[in-house]
């Protein structure tokens, strides 16, 4: 194999690790070690216990690893949150990129 191709299926293997890592897409704000996917109780029923708690739910998806939450708090703050994708517990809630609340 040449050098060229050698460094190419380098090149290839690692951005495959990479894609393939939950906490590749992280943003950095919040990192949850919650094993594998199949432990983790789903989004619609953190939304639904977010709901009845007060907040407004406007999205939701998975960011390094916990579930990131961007909706509206009972006290009327809108807000990103983060939570443990197997506890539900609440980890970090931010608003404009100040820290509210972190475990």
């Amino acid at each position: 194999m040449k050098f060229s191709q050698a460094m190419m299926a380098v090149a290839a293997a690692t951005a495959m690790q990479f894609a393939a890592s939950p906490s590749a897409e992280a943003t950095g704000k919040m990192k949850c070690e919650a094993g594998p996917q199949s432990s983790w109780k789903s989004r619609n029923d953190l939304e639904a216990k977010l709901k009845k708690d007060g907040w407004k739910v406007k999205k939701s998806k998975v960011d390094g690893g916990c579930y990131e939450v961007y909706g509206v708090t009972p006290e009327g703050q809108n807000v990103e949150a983060y939570f443990h994708p197997v506890t539900m517990e609440k980890l970090l809630v931010a608003q404009r990129g100040k820290i509210i609340f972190k475990k």
